[in-house]
């Protein structure tokens, strides 16, 4: 099946339609209240809401009763709820479990997605805990650190390190029900506080070896999905948030601008000339970034569709574009509030928290500049560093 005709089979059942429309813009209300931010995560209500729309199932094989879409159209999602609130569309970003989860032994997988093609996870991989190795399993214990959407999911994956005598074994994702875990609110951000990255604390829990699987291992799956670029997907789902928020706060600023008059009596936003510039080279620059992003993906789709290997000149695209993504969208999301003037430093400001919530994707570790320094060294032919591809 080409790709024409795997996003004819899908996207009609991925978050679309008026009924996702109202969602959108229920979660965009709800977002200026400010109820997510302070409760610091989304509320059950629209985890429930994104299930019934396809979200948490997206990814998830059709043997399994999922819609099994491609990358670009799950992206594409995400986008579109980050467009209406970042913490919302980081928290759908989740709906890639299925990339995490697919290392799993088939027979847990299969048993997992029978149960519940929607299945929540989340997971707080770093830092890998030490765990005992007991009859059939691990025993956890631990703390694990930005557990984004931990308080709405069903299952989360915990990093363990299984203890071999004086030595510890590779690093493997322990998964339990959420139940089995303890949510501590640590979460008190600048940024994206609806994310609800809290830490996990697991207490003397153990965890049968057929829930276990050795983070980086080869997925149990064979639909094509499962052989794009892992960490570059991982990579892409959240930087695409960038990518909504950035454009949310352009088109707050187009919403205001015309009947915005200076309280010093110069004209209105829309009827400068510097603001004309200003806002015109923030439009390029998003729509530029947007496209090489999807770009990439559509490229390294097509290797996957034909049944080739991913290049890793394809692979290098998609890291370069998705941390270029999030810069773009940082300084995009920044001009918008600076031509607002005043009107867009107070805290209940829309432009405000876009610009909160772009920067804060700014900082996560797989957008950070060493990206651009394996991405110039591919450039002049040399190797990049290790687990960058």
């Amino acid at each position: 099946m080409d790709s024409h005709c795997l996003r004819a089979a899908s996207s009609a059942a991925l978050a679309s339609g008026p009924a996702f429309d109202t969602l959108l813009d229920t979660l965009r209300q709800r977002a200026r209240s400010g109820e997510f931010d302070r409760q610091r995560h989304i509320s059950a209500d629209v985890i429930d809401a994104f299930k019934a729309h396809g979200v948490y199932r997206a990814l998830v094989p059709k043997r399994f009763g999922g819609l099994e879409c491609s990358p670009g159209e799950f992206c594409q999602m995400v986008e579109r709820v980050s467009h209406a609130d970042g913490s919302a569309g980081w928290v759908a970003s989740f709906g890639m479990s299925p990339v995490y989860l697919a290392a799993l032994p088939l027979e847990t997988i299969t048993a997992l997605y029978n149960a519940n093609p929607d299945t929540v996870f989340a997971g707080g991989i770093f830092p890998p805990q030490p765990a005992e190795v007991v009859t059939g399993g691990f025993r956890v214990n631990g703390r694990w650190k930005y557990s984004s959407g931990s308080m709405g999911a069903d299952i989360v994956g915990v990093g363990i390190a299984p203890r071999n005598g004086d030595k510890l074994d590779l690093p493997r994702l322990a998964v339990l029900p959420q139940r089995s875990a303890r949510i501590e609110a640590t979460w008190d951000t600048v940024g994206l506080l609806g994310t609800g990255s809290h830490d996990l604390v697991v207490e003397n829990v153990v965890v049968g070896e057929e829930w276990t699987f050795v983070r980086g291992g080869k997925p149990n799956l064979d639909e094509p999905f499962f052989r794009y670029p892992s960490l570059s997907f991982a990579t892409q789902v959240l930087s695409v948030v960038g990518l909504g928020v950035a454009r949310a706060a352009l088109d707050e600023l187009a919403g205001m601008a015309s009947g915005r008059i200076s309280v010093t009596g110069a004209p209105a936003l829309a009827e400068r000339p510097l603001a004309q510039v200003d806002v015109a080279r923030a439009e390029a620059a998003l729509r530029s970034a947007r496209a090489f992003f999807y770009e990439s993906i559509d490229a390294a789709w097509q290797h996957v569709l034909a049944g080739d290997p991913v290049p890793p000149e394809a692979v290098n695209l998609l890291r370069l574009s998705s941390t270029h993504a999030t810069r773009v969208a940082a300084e995009v999301a920044r001009s918008a509030q600076m031509l607002s003037g005043m009107t867009g430093i107070y805290n209940d400001s829309p432009l405000a928290r876009c610009v909160n919530d772009a920067q804060v994707v700014t900082q996560h570790a797989f957008m950070g500049d060493v990206t651009y320094q394996n991405a110039g060294a591919m450039f002049f032919g040399k190797a990049p560093l290790p687990g960058y591809l």
